[in-house]
């Protein structure tokens, strides 16, 4: 994998574990030569997140709308900064970019980027891997939900397995290097009533 996007907060968060992780996972593609596409913010975790990188030499790519660009503070010291004028463009321009979406803690702006792209790894559009850093237990509850919903029927066991997920991100990145995409694309039962 050349290039990873991370979907992650605007806001650092309560716990000082975010921030740890953030400028892990800034270090390690950096270390790694893996380019970090995300959202162009200076502020909160995506802020941390692209310093650390560009701090260990990483190249490091944003993507913000015009309209958000003064909301988040636009990082004025990427490698490319990429203006586009809709959230629409921003993950359309992030996943043609990346070779894969990573998710850090973040709220509902972090969820729907990452569940949009593994949405659009289920419907078949892209193939690319779709990870959860997991980060003190974080996305615990999003996981559990999503079992349900499998358990429920609204997801298959093959598409379950769409969204990998690991507490470190060496773990993680492994995951996302063995990742084979799943045969099928989203499949519609019918219900005899």
């Amino acid at each position: 994998m050349q290039a990873l996007c991370v979907f992650c907060g605007s806001n650092a968060g309560t716990s000082p574990a975010f921030r740890r992780a953030a400028e892990h996972v800034g270090r390690t593609l950096a270390d790694r030569g893996v380019t970090l596409v995300y959202g162009g913010g200076q502020v909160g975790l995506m802020g941390i997140l692209a310093d650390a990188a560009l701090a260990r030499g990483g190249r490091v790519v944003g993507v913000i709308p015009e309209p958000l660009a003064a909301k988040e503070n636009a990082h004025s010291g990427l490698s490319e900064l990429h203006l586009v004028s809709s959230m629409h463009e921003r993950k359309a321009l992030m996943m043609e970019l990346a070779d894969g979406f990573i998710a850090l803690p973040g709220g509902f702006g972090t969820l729907e980027e990452f569940f949009e792209v593994l949405t659009w790894a289920q419907l078949g559009i892209h193939r690319k891997p779709c990870g959860l850093l997991n980060v003190n237990g974080y996305f615990e509850p999003l996981l559990a939900f999503i079992d349900a919903a499998v358990r429920s029927g609204f997801i298959s066991d093959e598409h379950r397995r769409l969204v990998l997920e690991d507490t470190t991100i060496d773990g993680l990145l492994s995951k996302m290097e063995a990742y084979r995409p799943p045969t099928t694309t989203k499949w519609v039962s019918v219900q005899e009533t």
